[in-house]
């Protein structure tokens, strides 16, 4: 029979081996994400391909997770702070799910393709790397934030997501403009509102992250607040 100590020392390991998948998975997103806007940005169909391979050592990493979280809550009984973080790192990583992640790299390659066949509609691209830097930067800053259950950070994720949307609406304005302008732009134009969209979710992904790290951290559901309701719910906690 395992002593408790060994015991409490068996569970804080597993809960950290949980913590560290979870950002052993965020590094290699980030990765596959950056490799889908240099295949965007290039258009290269090779590194948009290695962006959907890459996929699926996620998906594995994915089901792994769930059997993890499946085994410390069954055997475990967490309660209080760990089960919090055990429910709000299920449901980050249910935020990603595998046919999301395909779809939006398929996205990339579509996009891909209609680059190599029709240019006409070259000039919104120039806005689409300010877009994807913010996304990733994003992602970034929230596995920095979860890693540290740092809750300012993620208010500030939180906030920032409005800044993408703000900027994927440009996109899409820009675009219509191109489309009434010069009917050639249309089959391009849509390929582009698709990548810019898969994009976009990005931000809203880390958006949803970070809400969850302020659950991990302090108990509070922040699932349906604004920014400046999120920060005056933090300076009263």
């Amino acid at each position: 029979m395992l002593s408790g100590d060994h015991s409490m020392r068996k569970y804080d390991e597993e809960l950290e081996a949980i913590r560290s998948r979870v950002l052993h998975m965020g590094g290699l997103v980030e990765s596959q994400v950056r490799t889908a806007l240099a295949a965007f940005d290039k258009g290269d169909l090779d590194l948009a391909q290695q962006a959907i391979d890459a996929d699926r050592r996620v998906n594995d990493l994915e089901l792994e997770l769930d059997q993890m979280v499946i085994h410390v809550i069954a055997r475990r009984q967490p309660t209080a702070g760990d089960l919090r973080m055990i429910i709000g790192t299920a449901k980050a990583i249910g935020g990603h799910r595998a046919h999301r992640r395909r779809s939006d790299q398929d996205r990339a390659r579509r996009e891909v393709d209609a680059r190599e066949g029709r240019r006409h509609a070259d000039a919104p691209r120039s806005r689409r790397p300010a877009l994807g830097e913010i996304a990733v930067s994003m992602l970034r800053r929230t596995l920095d934030a979860f890693a540290r259950l740092d809750t300012a950070a993620a208010a500030a994720i939180i906030k920032d997501d409005q800044g993408v949307d703000d900027r994927f609406r440009a996109i899409l304005r820009q675009l219509i403009t191109f489309m009434m302008e010069d009917p050639r732009t249309i089959s391009t134009s849509l390929d582009i509102v698709w990548a810019a969209k898969a994009i976009e979710r990005i931000g809203d992904h880390a958006k949803n992250i970070a809400e969850f790290i302020i659950f991990i951290s302090q108990g509070v559901d922040m699932r349906h607040m604004t920014p400046d309701e999120v920060e005056r719910a933090l300076a009263r906690g």
